[in-house]
């Protein structure tokens, strides 16, 4: 039997009635309309994903192309564990194989559980520009890779290229991008600096959002939360 035959199995094995769909938008018109869920949790995704830590890459692609949703997660699962253990030029081939399937990373869940892993890792020390360029995407989740990626520079104390996306995406319509703005900029005060946050914060506060403010400020005292909520800054 093939591996993607033995994950299709295992993931029989494991559905239960709870199904995720709930947490996501799935009416039509909605941003996960038409997506596949079968009821799967991710902690038994992940459990299913280490067995099968060494699929080649070639397989791992009829795995993210599949119209179910718990597939294409454990196709991401699979892809950041091979990622954090291989050298760089099997790292390069995972970034490529990323970029090259990146439409079909198209849920928020898929985005937050391998952008800043894989991009992020990847981008840290090279040309970050392709950031810029999905922030400027029309297509939603591409933007939400941008803003998300920059997770791992933040951690590395590094948040200019996470100001910039954040600028270009101030002014989008999506609340899944608002509310990744606003705590992507919390991470920046919580392993950056609280003053850079700040400073970011009223330098543009006429242009935030509302979600992507309230966010932003939730590790600040219930006083001065208060003062941003009012404008009293």
């Amino acid at each position: 039997m093939s591996y993607i035959h033995n994950i299709k199995k295992d993931l029989s094995n494991y559905i239960k009635k709870d199904n995720p769909s709930k947490f996501f938008k799935t009416r039509k018109g909605e941003y996960a309309y038409k997506d596949i869920f079968l009821g799967v949790s991710i902690p038994d995704q992940r459990s299913i994903a280490s067995k099968y830590i060494d699929i080649d890459l070639d397989l791992l692609e009829e795995l993210i192309k599949s119209p179910i949703h718990e597939e294409r997660s454990i196709a991401l699962i699979i892809l950041v564990s091979k990622f954090n253990i291989s050298d760089i030029d099997i790292k390069s081939d995972i970034y490529n194989f990323y970029i090259s399937f990146i439409s079909y990373i198209n849920n928020w869940d898929l985005v937050d559980m391998s952008a800043q892993y894989i991009l992020g890792y990847w981008l840290y020390d090279k040309d970050r520009s392709i950031l810029e360029k999905l922030a400027l995407s029309d297509v939603l989740w591409e933007r939400r890779i941008a803003i998300v990626s920059t997770h791992y520079f933040i951690k590395k104390k590094d948040y200019k290229d996470t100001f910039k996306i954040a600028r270009i995406l101030l002014s989008d319509k999506e609340d899944l991008i608002q509310k990744a703005i606003g705590w992507t900029l919390r991470e920046v005060g919580k392993y950056c600096s609280n003053d850079k946050e700040e400073e970011f914060l009223k330098k543009y506060y006429s242009s935030i959002s509302r979600t992507a403010l309230r966010y932003s400020i939730e590790r600040f005292s219930e006083e001065k939360r208060s003062k941003y909520l009012k404008g009293i800054i």
